[in-house]
C-alpha cells in the first residue's frame, strides 16, 4: 500500500489516517484485544509516531492492486532496536479496513509495550476527541 508507506514516511499521519476506513480494526503487537474504529487506530499511530526512533520501512509486500500488504519495518524503542510488520487489508473502497502489527525481539516489544502503556490515557482521550 503505496499511500499509507509514504505517508508514514513523511511523518504525514493526517493522510494515513484518511487512508483508514471507519470500521477499521487495528490489532497490537502487545495488547490481546483489538481496537476498533479509526479514531482509536489514528490516535495510535499518532502516539507511536512518537515512540519510535529512526523508523523505515525496508520491504513492501503484496501485489500493488492487491487487497492484502505487509510493510516490514525497522526502529528503535530507547535502546531497543526492532523489526516489525505492518500487515494491512483493503476494503473495496481502497480504505484499510483491518491493521495488524507484528513485532520482534521480545524485548523490543517489551519496550514497545511499557512506552505505549505510558501514553495509552492520551491516545484513548485523543481518540474520544476525535470520535465527538
Amino acid at each position: 500500500m503505496r499511500a499509507f508507506r509514504e505517508a508514514v514516511e513523511a511523518g504525514d499521519i493526517d493522510a494515513a489516517e484518511a487512508l483508514l476506513a471507519e470500521d477499521v480494526v487495528f490489532t497490537s503487537p502487545v495488547v490481546f484485544k483489538p481496537y476498533p474504529g479509526k479514531a482509536i487506530t489514528a490516535a495510535i499511530l499518532r502516539a507511536v509516531v512518537q515512540v519510535f526512533e529512526d523508523f523505515r520501512y525496508v520491504r513492501e509486500i503484496g501485489e500493488p492492486d492487491g487487497a492484502d500488504h505487509a510493510l516490514v519495518f525497522t526502529a528503535r524503542v530507547g535502546d531497543r532496536e526492532l523489526t516489525g510488520c505492518d500487515f494491512l487489508h483493503v476494503n473495496e473502497d481502497g480504505l484499510i479496513d483491518d491493521f495488524m502489527v507484528m513485532v520482534r525481539p521480545l524485548s523490543a516489544a517489551q519496550a514497545l509495550a511499557e512506552a505505549m502503556g505510558a501514553r495509552f490515557d492520551r491516545i484513548v482521550r485523543a481518540a474520544e476527541a476525535r470520535s465527538v
